[in-house]
């Protein structure tokens, strides 16, 4: 009986053993997403750079510096999207801009994103920090203007909880707010719940500390976000020494996006000017993150992503910077909210030493929805034709496997106006005569006199000077055909067609002219 009872302990200690094993085998992961962030701004992709960021620095070196990474957008909320399900923004009901702090959920309640993906892989998943997709909000007595404007100013009811944010989209644990740091209400809300209700309203006294007026809960200080957010991820990852889980910690900063508020100890530190300095600070925030992953053992088996959501906003004072030889948007043109590559071509690193050698730099063309499909791969998860239909893997450039064609077929790039341009390899389309954005030449008057299309050698003219959309016609009809059929078919990614609704319909693709008059 004595040794019946034996046999029967060592069995449950192996299955034991075996189901935590299966769980461990699995990377942690923790994906930093800077906020506003130019690709200029990271020393070690700057060689002219007049910011000195030692920590990212350091990363790139244990890991993989990507130059060629692009967001799905030029602008914050389409950026987060993508990131999260895996497809372009222009896909769901967001055509162009990005969302207040009072909008509704823009992530579809049956859209599966990269937190399910890996709960049921069973990871343990948190989100800290900056939102901006939307969640609901009770309003009282209902509501009759525009919440999705960012003047809106609807009443709240922060006693009750939301609804459709961040724990219904897969996260266990949740702590952040709604919009941008700029954007009201100023409330903190955890798992859903507001974590008090906001009796005051606040209002920024600067250009470079600008925040919209609005109302503000007394647990929140402007200036002490960026490091909030970083204690509070320190501790989670504390909390996750000895689990038997993996954890996917998804830490979107508010930083250096406006209001530019560096805190003491950093301002004057990069001889530049207050934006300079918060990134500095954004550059100490991935420090205390990793120090606490290799203070509770945890650096080896996690997988650390470190990028931007756009290019750096005009707010940082380019002239300012200008003055003391520095441009956030290194040798490209344009910056946030531009189809220009200053607007999406981000910083891009990937660090962990258990599943990839580490000290390598990638020219690989990769979009940030591509997270999805290789967290995907990574668990030997089998992503079905409906979901993450603009995600392509990494691993095999993270495991340096020789490709024999690009890692992505091409990438859609899309503007804070709705405009569109198509990368595949050296040549970039774009589909609208100047910037799509906020640099010159503006949609509108100052675009007038230019030719409706741009076409781009990047390799020859990384800087984008010279269209040459009447030196190659057939190009140009090529690109214009491929981006039409992404559009149509729902998807860019090899699979099955998806329906036009899915797609975003006809009325995305009106403006394609497929005649041989270009």
């Amino acid at each position: 009986m004595r040794q019946l009872k034996f046999i029967i302990l060592l069995l449950l200690l192996f299955f034991d053993i075996v189901s935590n094993a299966e769980n461990k085998r699995f990377p942690n992961i923790v994906y930093i997403l800077a906020d506003d962030l130019g690709y200029g701004d990271v020393s070690c992709l700057n060689e002219d750079s007049k910011l000195h960021t030692p920590n990212i620095d350091k990363l790139a070196s244990e890991g993989i510096l990507f130059t060629d990474v692009h967001t799905s957008s030029s602008v914050c909320t389409p950026t987060r999207y993508g990131i999260l399900t895996g497809r372009y923004n222009w896909r769901s009901r967001l055509k162009k801009g990005v969302l207040s702090g009072y909008s509704k959920s823009l992530i579809e309640q049956d859209r599966l994103t990269v937190a399910e993906l890996l709960k049921e892989k069973g990871y343990l998943t948190a989100y800290i920090g900056k939102w901006h997709l939307g969640w609901d909000w009770h309003f009282k007595g209902g509501v009759t203007e525009d919440i999705n404007s960012l003047k809106s100013t609807p009443e709240v009811d922060f006693s009750k909880p939301i609804e459709n944010g961040p724990m219904s989209h897969g996260f266990d644990y949740s702590y952040g707010f709604c919009g941008s740091l700029d954007m009201p209400p100023y409330v903190y809300v955890e798992n859903g719940v507001p974590t008090m209700v906001p009796t005051k309203t606040t209002v920024s006294v600067d250009d470079k500390g600008f925040w919209r007026e609005g109302l503000t809960s007394d647990d929140f200080n402007h200036a002490g976000v960026l490091q909030h957010v970083t204690d509070k991820a320190v501790r989670y990852i504390e909390e996750q020494a000895g689990k038997t889980s993996p954890f996917f910690l998804y830490l979107p900063l508010p930083a250096p996006h406006t209001p530019i508020l560096p805190s003491s100890e950093f301002i004057g530190k990069s001889n530049t000017n207050f934006y300079g300095d918060f990134v500095l600070q954004v550059d100490d925030v991935v420090s205390q993150v990793i120090g606490a992953l290799e203070k509770n053992g945890l650096k080896g088996n996690t997988l650390i992503f470190f990028t931007s959501d756009n290019g750096c906003s005009p707010k940082a004072n380019f002239n300012e910077l200008a003055r003391v030889g520095h441009d956030p948007s290194y040798i490209f043109r344009g910056h946030k909210a531009d189809i220009y590559e200053g607007g999406h071509r981000v910083p891009f690193i990937v660090a962990c030493p258990s599943i990839f050698k580490g000290g390598r730099i990638s020219n690989e063309v990769i979009c940030t929805t591509d997270f999805m499909a290789t967290c995907a791969e990574l668990v030997g998860y089998a992503i079905p034709d409906d979901i993450a239909e603009d995600s392509y893997s990494m691993v095999p450039v993270l495991k340096g496997e020789r490709l024999n064609n690009p890692l992505r077929e091409a990438t859609v790039h899309h503007s804070i106006y709705g405009e569109f341009a198509i990368r595949q390899g050296k040549w970039k389309l774009i589909m609208c005569p100047g910037s799509g954005g906020w640099s010159d030449p503006k949609p509108g008057k100052e675009s007038e006199g230019f030719p409706d299309v741009q076409l781009y050698d990047l390799e020859a003219d990384p800087g984008e000077e010279n269209n040459l959309q009447t030196q190659f016609p057939g190009k140009l009809k090529e690109l214009k055909q491929l981006l039409s059929s992404y559009i149509i078919n729902g998807r860019s990614t090899p699979g099955e067609k998806q329906n036009n609704e899915s797609a975003g319909g006809w009325d995305q693709i009106h403006w394609i002219d497929l005649s041989d008059k270009n």
